[in-house]
């Protein structure tokens, strides 16, 4: 029992300690001396990571190599100028003597080769090459500076270094190449940052998501839910922003390494996520077959000798020799044939950042030629693209079911809890199933584009019965069933209308462009008012105007439709009312986009200009048509996606085999594509951000006061802003500046301007004095009476005006009978201008701002300017918006407006009973 306790306490702890500082030691860097290309003797520490080393490897000769294997990895260390070697694998060659040929290119150039003979460089496992002996090759080669010159210095910095290594083996009995493996090269740097970038993105998404959602679900009103939806940003227009970055590299061209790392950022917004697990779990059903540890054609692997005179040359290992040594073979084949180990870090001589076999479907490490280059980025063979799409897609569609259903369900048990009021989201609550249906049609949809893309690339690449049979039937669901809502919304509204044809004109008017360069602009003739129609043109052209006219003059516009809007609002609207049939325009663009993509991959040059041409005709068209609601989806998608769509495809005009570019020359253009959909990015997340906030707003509009008020004015100018876009009617004319002087000496109400006609001016008053003047209890009652007074406004809500200030209540000031009549004692010219300037005295500017009216109602009803300024009841019983009152859903305001409703009745009526108590 002591004995126990003693080893327990001392000895146990003892032993503990001795394997933490083993490992502590293990841990520690251990350093070599190496020199450099300047003469310089340095330490240099054994875990350091080499300038050039290389990534994930295949075989060059296309799965005909007499060798199989597992491990290929190179490394040129600059700092003492030595190359690392390091092969593992197996072969069935009997007995061979063989020569080595390492060769790095990059961006088209050979920019190092060298020849090893495995004798010299002490590489015995291949000294000869034997079936009986596993390939285990490690070597260290330093090279000159005559050598290392051939690499450029900014191949060691530039992300995604577009070359590769290549080991290529020969028999010196034949003289005949017997195995090629190619591996990527490179430095460290890449374009290609999913788990930073995508998980920003994915973010800022999800913030557009959830502001949009809200826009929707906030509020009673039908039209005006819509109006604030309308001017959230567009999920969809996010989503076709980032497919459209991604599916650039669908266009079959060579692309350089930079473009497919960069887009690689944007897969998973074409619901093609990477995931191992996902693209081998579907390898058998799409025809992919291999073996992912090792690549070559011989080993454990049947042997692929068709076409070549490998085995005319050398004769193939017999069965009876090989089944001499059966056991020790099958080990040592089983060793080598194994995955590698995991990195060590406790080995000095380990190191990470070596690549695997490229997997069976994949193209040739270094080679980023069309679609199925930029998908090996993602480790996604090409027969498997369409199916994982469709895979994530129906992830997406049960999350958003789920999600719904939570969200609807907790705002229910927070309702019980009393934590939210019971008015709380109502309508959602009570509709969450239309919720639902709708937002699962709205995510079909946005993976409209995406989906056919695929299914069309799947007929292309002629795969496999089985997934071209899946893509066959999702395509016809989806353009069927898309193209058929579309038809469908298109015919409700329309069914009640009768199509016409009417000349038209295209008038040639001067106009000029940026403000400054004069030039043509086209237009319609029946687009032009009336006013507009006095400019003489500079010509005009015949033209016809197709347009549909409304059986019923007095039918609702499809905005107000009701019944339309919550059938088909989330295809009509984010859409101008002029423009409503606008997603109909949007889906066959889609299509057409994606039968270039997707269906033109066989025909390099008409697929690049039949998309560069459509893309500049779809420019023109949507310009011209501008048809979002809100600003900020209009410069996203009328400006922002169209010309990057232009401008990306235009460039990549030049990375067309024909021309033969410098691979330099392409690396760069291919940069300038990244800056243009990267400020593209950026524009998209200030959007974002700047549309989250407005939705703050809107989700405000029922409450009285904001919760910033730094904010309060932007809010008050925003809500009058998307009532006068709703109307789709161009802007009033903005009120032309005031001068300085007229700044100082004028106030900020002025009066209205009326026509010149005969009129007078009181420029001073003069009474003469009479006898009354002279009684002091008369100025002594009269004085502290400030008639001329008017009402003061607070900073608070807009009240009813006091009628002890009012004109009409001066009986109430006097202690005079009320059939007597009071007399004012002399007014002077300062007189005047005091009493002038109370009336003019400005409203406080949250009050002015909020006035939706021309002008504000003034509370003293003495004030001639107010008087003619003040709405009439039956402009407030037509619906005329009181000054003051506040935007906000069509039932508040309603009630809001009857209240000042009665208070403006009940100022006309103080009014006409002062004026006959002033009579008596």
């Amino acid at each position: 029992m002591i004995v126990q306790r003693l080893f327990n306490t001392l000895i146990f702890p003892a032993l503990s300690g001795l394997t933490l500082v083993t490992k502590v030691q293990g841990k520690e860097t251990q350093y070599i001396t190496g020199i450099g290309l300047d003469g310089v003797t340095r330490n240099l520490a054994l875990d350091r990571a080499p300038a050039l080393y290389t990534g994930d490897f295949g075989d060059c000769l296309g799965g005909q190599s007499l060798l199989n294997v597992t491990k290929f990895d190179a490394a040129f260390y600059y700092d003492n100028s030595t190359i690392l070697f390091h092969l593992d694998g197996t072969t069935n060659i009997r007995n061979e003597d063989i020569m080595l040929y390492i060769s790095v290119e990059a961006y088209g150039e050979s920019r190092f080769a060298m020849t090893v003979n495995p004798c010299n460089v002490n590489i015995y496992s291949m000294c000869p090459l034997s079936a009986e002996n596993p390939v285990e090759a490690y070597a260290l080669f330093q090279i000159g500076p005559q050598q290392v010159s051939g690499i450029p210095q900014i191949a060691y910095e530039v992300p995604d270094l577009e070359g590769f290594a290549r080991i290529q083996i020969f028999a010196n009995s034949s003289q005949t190449e017997i195995g090629c493996f190619q591996a990527v090269m490179r430095n460290g740097n890449s374009f290609s940052q999913p788990q930073s970038i995508s998980t920003v993105l994915g973010v800022f998404t999800a913030v557009a998501i959830i502001a949009s959602f809200a826009t929707a679900a906030y509020g009673v009103s039908i039209p005006h839910m819509r109006s604030h939806y309308a001017h959230s940003l567009s999920v969809l227009v996010i989503f076709e922003t980032f497919q459209s970055i991604f599916y650039s590299g669908a266009l079959s061209l060579p692309w350089p390494s930079v473009l497919p790392a960069w887009w690689s950022n944007f897969a998973w917004s074409a619901g093609l996520v990477p995931s191992a697990s996902v693209a081998r779990s579907i390898n058998s059903f799409v025809g992919v077959s291999g073996n992912a540890s090792q690549v070559g054609g011989a080993g454990s692997t049947v042997i692929n000798n068709q076409g070549g005179l490998t085995q005319q040359i050398y004769g193939r290992s017999i069965a009876s020799s090989i089944f001499k040594r059966a056991p020790e073979m099958i080990k040592d084949a089983v060793q080598a044939l194994a995955k590698r180990q995991p990195y060590d870090p406790n080995n000095p001589y380990d190191y990470n950042w070596n690549g695997d076999p490229v997997q069976p479907g994949m193209p040739l490490p270094g080679d980023w030629t069309g679609f199925s280059g930029e998908l090996s980025d993602l480790s996604i063979p090409a027969p498997n693209a369409f199916i994982v799409g469709l895979i994530w897609l129906l992830v997406v569609l049960g999350l958003v079911v789920v999600l719904t259903i939570a969200f609807k369900y907790s705002l229910e048990g927070l309702v019980k809890l009393k934590w939210i009021k019971q008015d709380r989201l109502e309508y959602f609550r009570s509709h969450w199933m239309g919720y639902l249906s709708l937002a699962v049609l709205r995510t079909l949809f946005i993976a409209f584009f995406s989906i056919t893309t695929l299914a069309m690339f799947q007929f292309a690449i002629r795969g496999s019965a089985g997934p071209t049979a899946i893509a066959a039937v999702v395509f016809i669901i989806f353009v069927v069933g898309m193209g058929g809502l579309v038809l469908y919304a298109l015919h409700f509204r329309l069914r009640s209308s009768t199509f016409s044809i009417d000349p038209d004109r295209i008038l040639l008017r001067r106009g000029k462009v940026l403000g400054c360069i004069p030039c043509v602009v086209p237009v319609r003739l029946s687009q032009l008012k009336e006013e507009e129609l006095g400019e003489k043109p500079a010509g005009s052209l015949p033209f016809v105007r197709w347009h549909f006219v409304d059986n019923d003059p007095s039918r609702r516009n499809v905005h107000q439709d009701e019944p339309y809007v919550k059938r088909f609002g989330w295809l009509s609207a984010r859409y101008r009312l002029s423009r409503w049939w606008f997603f109909a325009f949007w889906l066959t663009y889609q299509f057409i986009r994606g039968c270039f993509l997707g269906g033109a991959s066989s025909s390099p040059l008409a697929q690049v200009f039949g998309l560069f041409i459509i893309d500049i005709l779809v420019l023109v068209i949507i310009a011209a048509l501008n048809p979002y609601e809100g600003q900020r989806n209009t410069a996203l998608a009328v400006w922002l996606l169209a010309l990057s769509r232009v401008a990306t495809t235009g460039l990549s005009i030049a990375f067309l085999p024909d021309f033969n570019l410098n691979r330099i020359v392409v690396t760069v253009i291919g940069v300038v594509i990244i800056v243009i959909q990267s400020l593209l990015t950026i524009a998209v997340m200030i959007l974002i951000i700047i549309g989250g906030i407005s939705s703050w707003m809107s989700l405000s509009r029922n409450r009285e006061y904001f919760s910033s008020q730094r904010l309060e004015g932007v809010r008050i100018r925003y809500f009058e802003h998307v009532a006068q876009k709703a109307t789709d009617e161009p802007p009033p004319p903005k009120p032309k500046p005031v001068s300085k002087a007229e700044s100082k000496s004028g106030s900020s109400d002025k009066f209205p301007e009326f026509s010149k006609e005969p009129y007078f001016s009181v420029n001073s008053v003069r009474r003469a004095p009479k006898i009354e003047d002279e009684g002091d209890d008369y100025l002594a009652e009269i004085t502290p009476a400030h008639i001329a007074g008017s009402a003061t406004f607070t900073s608070g809500p807009m009240k009813r005006a006091s009628r002890a200030a009012s004109v009409s209540s001066k009986h109430s000031v006097s202690s005079l009978p009320r059939g007597a009549r009071v007399h004012r004692a002399s007014w002077s010219s300062k007189d005047f201008s005091q009493w002038q300037a109370d009336q003019d005295r400005p409203n406080p500017a949250l009050v002015r701002r909020m006035s939706s009216g021309p002008v504000h109602i003034r509370a003293n009803s003495a004030n001639i300017a107010g008087v003619l300024q003040q709405p009439s009841v039956s402009s407030l019983r037509a619906g005329t918006p009181i000054s003051g009152s506040r935007p906000m859903t069509p039932t508040r305001e309603v009630a809001e407006r009857e209240s000042d409703l009665d208070e403006v009745k009940g100022t006309k009526d103080d009014g006409e009973n002062g004026n006959l108590e002033d009579s008596q």
